[in-house]
């Protein structure tokens, strides 16, 4: 085979930051001897409560569809685990939807958000650093899905938010936020 017909694979813009920048800097910055012993991305978890879609199901079914475009994978619905008569819920009935990305999606979904969503936020100064979990795990919420440069403001009907759950092998905050810090993600100083 010639050189010509063989392509090469896509690897994501971050995954080989990690690999040629993150790994020798934390062997040398936390004495890791082994470079998979160096913390890494496990999976990024995104997901969006509708409250309407109690009284309306087609908004569920919108925001999913909104979900899908903006990560890339198909939204899976969540449904209530216990019924609150309250807000007129019962136990089964669709109230949001989530995605979990693994691998090469987490990766440029990670890398659109940073380079691309997070800078069309009005008056963002950074995420906060107390949202780490204790474990190596980020958590944050952005109030609308309009910062995605994916979504078409014309077809938005409402704003929804969405919660945005990093998850890594770091064993503790510190290394997690180093971690993330290399990537480029935003905290406030």
């Amino acid at each position: 085979m010639s050189e010509t017909n063989i392509k090469e694979k896509y690897t994501p813009r971050l995954l080989r930051i990690y690999r040629e920048n993150v790994v020798p800097e934390f062997k040398e910055k936390f004495g890791y001897k082994n470079s998979l012993a160096v913390p890494r991305l496990i999976k990024i978890s995104v997901s969006m409560g509708v409250g309407d879609a109690i009284s309306d199901r087609k908004v569920l079914e919108k925001t999913s569809e909104e979900l899908a475009f903006i990560t890339g994978q198909k939204a899976k619905i969540s449904c209530a685990r216990k019924a609150i008569s309250n807000f007129k819920l019962r136990k089964g009935m669709p109230i949001g939807c989530y995605v979990t990305l693994r691998k090469d999606m987490m990766y440029d979904f990670l890398d659109r958000l940073i380079t691309a969503a997070i800078p069309r936020i009005r008056d963002f100064r950074g995420f906060p650093s107390n949202s780490f979990d204790g474990r190596g795990n980020y958590n944050f919420g952005l109030s609308e899905q309009n910062i995605f440069p994916e979504v078409d403001l014309d077809k938005v009907s409402r704003t929804q938010g969405m919660n945005i759950s990093i998850h890594t092998s770091a064993k503790d905050d510190q290394q997690a936020r180093a971690l993330l810090e290399a990537f480029g993600f935003p905290f406030r100083r």
